[in-house]
Formats: C-alpha cells, structure tokens, sequence
C-alpha cells in the first residue's frame, strides 16, 4: 500500500488531506514523493519559524537525544529551565512558565489558572471566561467550547460551564459580572480570519479588568514566536497580561506548549502537569529556536523581510481587486479576503498545483503564514507560482 491508501485505511478521517506527500524540505522550500517543488507559505501553520530542515535546530535535537529525550517532570530538566528564562525574557514581562504540548493545552491551562484565581480570591466564585466571536482556542472539550464559533459546538457536548462568547471588544463590558474571573482574547484572530482587534480597544479593556480585579488572558499560540514582528503581539498592543499562552512556532516543529504568568502562587504541587511537556527534546529545540529568531529580529533582517513580504501581498490584492476586497493582519500573520469562498477554494487548489502552498482560514481568507526565515528569492518564486495559479482561475 502507498501513503495514502495506508492513510486511508488506517487513520480517522478528520483532515481532508490534499493530495500530496511531502518528503523533504530546505527552509521555506518543500519536494514531494514525486519530485515537485513548491514553495511553503504554510509554514505547518505557522509552526516552522526558523524554515524546514533547519541545520541548528536538527543539531540542537539530535544533540540532546544522543543524551536523554525524557525523564519527567518530577526531576529538574536543564533544558526546560533555560527555555523558560529565553522566553520570559523575550516577553519583557516578570512572569514563570508551565509546559505542554501544544496550544490547546496551554489554554487549558490558562483557564486552569484563571478559574482557581477566581476561586480562592473573595466569597463569591468566579468562574466565567468572556471570549470574542470567530475566536478559536483549541479542539479539547474546554477549548472547544472556549472557542466563540457555534458550528465547532455540534456532537460534542454537554460542555464545561461558564464560556460566555462576545460580538466584539465593546461588548465584552456589558458581559461582565460578578461570576467573572478572566477574559481570553487572541489579539489576531488566526482561524477566525486573520483578524487583528483594535489597540485603543485593547488597552481599553486591559484598564477596565485591572479595575475589577479580572484577569486578561492574551492567546498567542499563533502569533507569539515573532510572527507579528515582536516576540509577542502583546508588546505592539503596549499591553501587560495576567497569562499569555504560546506554542507553534517557538519548537521549529517539535510539539510544545507554553502558559506563561504573573500569578506565580495560584498553582501549587499537584494541582496541573503534564508528562511530555517540557521535555528535553521539546525545550532543547525552543532554545535553539529563540536563540535563532532573537539573532534575526537584532541583526534586522526579520524586519526587512517582513517588509518584502507584505509588499508582495499588497501587489497581488492590487492586481486583482476582482477577487480580493482587503489586505489583514500583522507582520508575517496577513491575509487577503476573498469575494466568496468558492473562490477561495479554487485559489488554495490551483496554487498547489502551481507549486506554492497557502492556507484558507475564517470569513473567506486566503492565509499566509510563511517561515520566518524566508528568503526574497523564496517570497519572488512563491508569489510568481501565486499570480499564475490565480490568473488560471
């Protein structure tokens, strides 16, 4: 049996998979099993920062694995501590770090934390989370039904009480009351669309939480690792959270997860773990990954490239106006929506065939979140193989 017949066979059928079989890739360049190359904007969504097949980073794990891959938790992990002092660092915020293995886990300890901050502080439990339509949070049961998109409820319920889901940043105020313990917000809605919120509004609301002893959960699973040009979306918001979660980009590829806060005393011995989490492949390869993406952000080249990235996106919304109705997002988390999402379909389809690959997300977005190591001959080749497979439609 090939790949895909094995695949078919043997694995649940919860991806509609394109037809190709990746085999090898070099930074932001893919081959597949029959020898055609394209060019990834994808990036695994958004979790290959630093490029495939990333010399440091496979040197990084192949040298702690000739050691130890695990041991657990219940032991101290030099890999994990020194992770953890790179990312709260970077962040700029005096906050500790507790890991997993993937951004929905690191929500759910977000809410975790939240929901026994709301517990042990004065006589009435607080146990709502305020979270903002098209938000999306993860696929466990709490993170499903943290995640403010109905049709993502269906089949899996009943579910954890205590979600209550906002319009909009202006509404989250009136939402509020005496059961409420955190507010969870993504400052670009990823899968909702690549849809950045407003930075009055955001600042706003961080006032109003302080005010009332709420807490402010920002989800940057998918923004965090540099994706919006800082280290997190966090800093350009000019904001401080209570909890910020991580994961994606900041492992190269290597599964982790990472909640991050300043409320070092709520959680005590016994009360989260995990038996992956932290690692010492995992944090092996995020200290390799922060040291690689701090190196790009100070020498500016992530900046430049940035630059020449959007600008390729910005050229192919003015050449086709027909299709295209806005240029989103931030940094190298940026999309363009599209007219319907027939279009859209016929977009992600025909650009495989032309050899670039790019994603589609919430409110008909054709999504682009590329290595962050591209390179300008990449960014030329891949939106050169984008301008044909669109003209074709």
């Amino acid at each position: 049996m090939n790949t895909q017949e094995l695949d078919k066979k043997y694995v649940l059928p919860t991806y509609a998979r394109a037809d190709v079989e990746f085999v090898s890739g070099n930074n932001a360049r893919l081959v597949d099993s029959k020898g055609k190359n394209y060019i990834d904007f994808t990036a695994g969504i958004g979790v290959i920062s630093v490029g495939h097949a990333n010399k440091r980073v496979n040197a990084a794990i192949s040298s702690q694995i000739s050691n130890i891959t695990h041991i657990s938790n219940l032991y101290n992990i030099a890999p994990q501590a020194k992770a953890a002092q790179k990312l709260v660092e970077a962040s700029g915020y005096d906050m500790q770090c507790f890991f997993g293995n993937s951004g929905a886990e690191a929500n759910e300890g977000a809410i975790k934390i939240a929901r026994k901050f709301g517990e042990k502080d004065g006589e009435v439990k607080r146990y709502k989370i305020i979270t903002l339509n098209h938000s999306f949070h993860g696929r466990t049961i709490t993170t499903v039904k943290a995640t403010g998109q109905e049709s993502m409820h269906n089949y899996f319920g009943p579910f954890p009480d205590g979600f209550v889901y906002a319009e909009n940043m202006a509404q989250i105020e009136s939402l509020l009351d005496d059961h409420t313990c955190a507010v969870m917000i993504e400052l670009v809605q990823g899968e909702g669309g690549v849809a950045p919120q407003d930075k009055e509004e955001v600042k706003k609301l961080e006032k109003l939480l302080k005010s009332k002893n709420i807490l402010l959960i920002v989800d940057e699973v998918q923004t965090g690792g540099y994706r919006t040009g800082e280290f997190l979306a966090c800093g350009i918001y000019g904001i401080t959270p209570d909890i910020i979660t991580l994961a994606k980009g900041i492992g190269g590829g290597v599964p982790i997860g990472v909640v991050m806060t300043s409320l070092k005393d709520v959680l005590c011995a016994g009360d989260h773990g995990s038996t992956f989490g932290g690692n010492y492949l995992s944090t092996a390869a995020t200290c390799e990954v922060m040291d690689i993406l701090k190196e790009y952000k100070d020498s500016g080249e992530l900046e430049k490239n940035t630059l020449l990235f959007n600008q390729a996106v910005e050229s192919l919304y003015n050449n086709h106006k027909d299709i295209f109705t806005q240029k989103v997002g931030i940094g190298m988390m940026c999309g363009l929506r599209v007219k319907d999402a027939e279009t859209l379909g016929k977009i992600i389809t025909n650009a495989k065939e032309h050899g670039v690959m790019v994603l589609k997300a919430g409110r008909n977005t054709l999504r682009f979140l590329p290595p962050l190591t591209i390179t300008k001959e990449e960014i030329d080749e891949g939106f050169k193989s984008l301008e044909s497979a669109i003209s074709n439609i």
